[in-house]
């Protein structure tokens, strides 16, 4: 059995003191390949760098809503600088996130970023991916119908080839969003007691669509819940738990998942 984490922070100081036997203990658990993803210009290259150390390890670079704020002069063209680099497969994280601004300041562990320019980067993210080719992550988080205004008229300018990255919202937006060409990606929330309604969600996407993800070190899934850093080889978890809600194996889950990434990642097949 072979799973595909989609969605995975490696560069984060969470990993800095056993990263490669992070990596090693997901080869062990069947993660045969991670996707590195960064937030930022540095984050870009420093997930760059862990595909080149890794076998296994892909990367994407882009520049994640909150982490704007701290956006230097350059940096766009920095992430730009990179999509021709080896192991570059996707761009992002990008998106929108309501989040943290509806509570405030006082809330925000980091400086807020106008809705605007959150804007302004998601519409450069989609623009670059319909230009090069490579599919771009989006990141969502309360605002799922800002998210869709802004695909519908990217839609509108030619395809697109992206994944909605930890996937929260209702089925009526998984079916549009999978409708404009999209994948929908559930990570560890999907595993909660409370989240029964994603569940039936994660149930109706279609086979050739659905993929997972540990978006580690954050939303460590059940039964694992109470380990405070998530990391890839929890991925399996996820896995488990979507293909009991859809009524197959985990090994023929696993495979139709990771047979997903791939195709939409360009890889060619491990095995």
């Amino acid at each position: 059995m072979q799973l595909f984490d989609t969605h995975a922070h490696l560069d984060q100081v969470e990993f800095d003191a056993d990263r490669a036997d992070v990596v090693a203990r997901a080869k062990m658990a069947g993660v045969g390949e991670i996707l590195a993803v960064g937030v930022s210009a540095e984050s870009s290259v420093a997930s760059l760098r862990l595909a080149a150390q890794f076998e296994g390890v892909y990367a994407a670079v882009g520049m994640q809503p909150n982490s704007l704020a701290e956006a230097e002069p350059g940096d766009w063209d920095r992430v730009i600088a990179l999509l021709d680099k080896p192991k570059v497969v996707a761009l992002g994280e990008t998106g929108l996130d309501r989040y943290w601004l509806e509570l405030g300041q006082g809330a925000a562990p980091f400086q807020l970023v106008p809705f605007d320019v959150q804007q302004d980067y998601f519409d450069r993210h989609i623009r670059l991916s319909q230009q090069c080719g490579l599919p771009f992550i989006v990141h969502m988080r309360s605002c799922d119908e800002d998210i869709l205004i802004m695909l519908r008229e990217a839609h509108g300018r030619g395809p697109l080839r992206g994944v909605m990255h930890s996937f929260t919202g209702s089925r009526a937006m998984a079916e549009e969003c999978v409708a404009m060409g999209l994948y929908i990606s559930f990570a560890g929330m999907v595993t909660f007691k409370k989240s029964a309604e994603l569940r039936e969600v994660a149930a109706a996407v279609p086979d050739d669509r659905i993929l997972i993800e540990t978006d580690s070190p954050y939303l460590t899934p059940e039964p694992v819940r109470k380990i405070q850093r998530n990391e890839p080889a929890h991925v399996r978890f996820t896995a488990g738990c979507l293909a009991e809600v859809r009524g197959t194996s985990l090994e023929a889950f696993a495979e139709q998942a990771t047979e997903n990434a791939r195709r939409l990642f360009q890889l060619q097949p491990t095995r």
